[in-house]
């Protein structure tokens, strides 16, 4: 992600400095002598402001846009060709639609009246000279209009985005609250009512009262298992009690393979005791990056799938050489929201992204040492 976004801020600077550079050209071209200078040094300044937005972009834009202001009034009074200039319009534009998608809306609406006053300004600057200058009002009104659009389109989606996470989220709680209630409630049902059936033993029939006890404790038991069973589960369909870790990961990679490309599986065949919270998130990860393997990947022609454990903690890696044609490889989608919450949870680690070359990577870490699991004192 980060290499994507510095890639992403190179580009557009290279895109600035080639319109100062191209504006500057056809300046010197048809105006001669120095005129070019002046827009130069404003598209320069502005490219530079957009590119360190980032930390504060209402502040850089407002910043930006006063400098828009002052380049108008002084290319006015000095005869210079009208400002903002092609560079300078695409910064403005960057800056304005930063804001629009990430601010509070008294700041856009702040970012907003500068803008349409940088626009205003070009117009009436250019009312003496005609129909040349009006065509950099034109474009001055047709970027920022184009950066307003764009700023809230981007940040609509951001919204949706966020309320689609925070519904899978509620609904992974939600399902958890389901098997908290099916595989838990009537253990601790059962545990009630024989813990009052003791009591009236206990005055009546003494001598059965250890019989009643015996069953208290088994229901007792079976009630502590359940839930620490939908614990480790988080609502998946595999019992991580039922079988060990290695066995559930081979037994998905058999299943992936019916389907899809070889899987080189390097698991130990005995692990250490592991909480149950763990086993459950080592067989989600795999399962699920397995999962988007099958339907982002179709052209992958091996899958490593990797499971140890050292004294970090248990280590889960799943890697393939493939990504899918088209598009850059976005995969995992709400699915990888699951898999982060559930390790990070567990106070793990989760890092998903493109490999170098080719290909996708999950690489997950989930401690052991401080959910090993309780023993039972009797």
């Amino acid at each position: 992600m980060e290499i994507r976004r510095r890639l992403t801020e190179f580009m557009l600077g290279a895109l600035m400095v080639t319109a100062v550079v191209l504006t500057a050209v056809a300046v010197g071209t048809s105006w001669g002598g120095w005129y070019w200078l002046f827009g130069a040094a404003i598209g320069l300044c502005l490219t530079a402001i957009a590119l360190a937005r980032r930390r504060k972009p209402f502040v850089a834009a407002t910043f930006g846009l006063v400098m828009a202001m002052a380049a108008v009034v002084i290319a006015r009074l000095a005869g210079f060709p009208r400002e903002p200039g092609p560079a300078g319009i695409l910064a403005l534009a960057v800056l304005v639609g930063m804001v629009v998608r990430r601010s509070s809306y008294s700041k856009v609406v702040a970012v907003t009246a500068g803008a349409l006053t940088v626009v205003l300004m070009a117009f009436v600057a250019g009312q003496p000279l005609g129909g040349e200058v009006n065509v950099v009002a034109a474009l001055n009104a047709l970027g920022l209009a184009g950066a307003l659009a764009t700023g809230l389109a981007l940040r609509l989606a951001d919204r949706t985005r966020k309320e689609t996470e925070e519904r899978v989220r509620r609904d992974e709680r939600l399902a958890l609250a389901r098997e908290l209630h099916d595989m838990a409630a009537h253990h601790l049902t059962g545990l009630v009512v024989q813990t009052q059936s003791a009591r009236i033993l206990a005055r009546k029939r003494p001598g059965e009262l250890d019989e009643s006890l015996d069953a208290i404790e088994n229901a007792g038991s079976d009630a502590l298992t359940a839930i620490r069973r939908v614990v480790g589960l988080l609502r998946d369909d595999t019992d991580p009690f039922a079988r060990p870790v290695p066995e559930q990961v081979r037994e998905l990679v058999q299943r992936f393979e019916l389907h899809g490309p070889p899987v080189r599986l390097d698991v130990p065949e005995e692990v250490g005791p592991w909480a149950p919270e763990v086993a459950g998130a080592v067989q989600r990860v795999v399962q699920e990056s397995l999962t988007n393997i099958a339907r982002h990947a179709p052209r992958a022609s091996e899958v490593d799938v990797t499971v140890r454990q050292d004294d970090a903690g248990v280590h889960v890696r799943i890697a393939d050489d493939g990504p899918p044609p088209g598009r850059p490889p976005r995969r995992g989608g709400y699915g990888l929201i699951g898999m982060r919450e559930r390790v990070e949870a567990l106070g793990g680690t989760l890092r998903a992204g493109p490999r170098d070359g080719s290909g996708w990577l999950v690489d997950a870490t989930l401690p052991v040492a401080d959910l090993m699991p309780a023993i039972d004192s009797g």
